[in-house]
């Protein structure tokens, strides 16, 4: 997929992942809609970014609310290219002792907010790939996930279920959309340098950046149109995950 001129909507846009892959489209050519609950840090964002970003005061558990913000960055652009369901949260607790909430709180927004944006940008990709043909890329998916949608881990139950299942969601979409020209890809980042259950950063010195994910992201939406490239892993060269 070219980029430029392209209209992309990114959750999760105010840090982390997001904010790099916002970045990198921006500079790319694309138009970015960036998803996120915090006003402010949205706005500072597009202070930085110009023209180029339109901040989204979403929150990706709400399909009434993110149906309008996607159905607007479609009407705004005339196009949805591109849709990267970046938002995600972690909490921990043992299995015992895990409050219902943090368990509702990450189903809610790693698993179903993923289906929320990806049943409201579905629509707008289909009627562009009746429109552009077989030899055109119509849309294009990117989940990114964890590699604890791959393995478990003590403490993270709740949070490798909604992975786990995300894994699950984007196999059977990529399946689904394959036909109507639509790509669909999954990412599984190991240790990733932003915060995670809160404030704090990741203790793992050796985590990678969120930029260096960001890039994959862009890797996998350049690759040729003939190409799809369902699941990438990543890992830290050095680390424990």
């Amino acid at each position: 997929m070219h980029l430029h001129d392209t209209a992309a909507v990114v959750t999760g846009a105010s840090r982390g992942i997001g904010l790099a892959t916002a970045r990198l489209l921006a500079d790319a050519g694309a138009h970015v809609y960036g998803l996120a609950r915090s006003t402010d840090d949205l706005e500072q964002i597009s202070q930085t970014l110009g023209d180029r970003f339109s901040p989204v005061v979403c929150d990706v558990t709400d399909a009434e609310a993110v149906r309008r913000a996607i159905d607007g960055a479609a009407e705004d652009a005339g196009r949805l290219d591109v849709l990267v369901n970046n938002a995600g949260l972690g909490r921990f607790g043992d299995v015992d002792a895990l409050a219902v909430d943090d368990w509702q709180v990450q189903i809610d927004t790693n698993l179903s907010g993923v289906f929320y944006c990806t049943r409201a940008a579905v629509p707008h990709m289909k009627r562009q790939g009746e429109e552009r043909g077989r030899d055109e890329t119509a849309g294009f998916v990117v989940n990114v996930a964890s590699i604890a949608g791959l393995i478990g881990n003590p403490q993270l139950s709740a949070y490798n279920a909604s992975k786990h299942g995300l894994r699950g969601f984007s196999d059977a979409i990529m399946k689904e959309l394959r036909p109507h020209g639509i790509k669909v890809s999954c990412l599984y980042p190991g240790s990733v340098d932003t915060a995670f259950g809160g404030d704090d950063k990741d203790p793992n010195p050796d985590a990678m950046s969120p930029e260096s994910i960001a890039a994959t992201v862009l890797h996998v939406l350049q690759a040729p149109h003939s190409t799809l490239i369902s699941e990438v892993v990543l890992r830290p060269m050095v680390g424990r995950k």
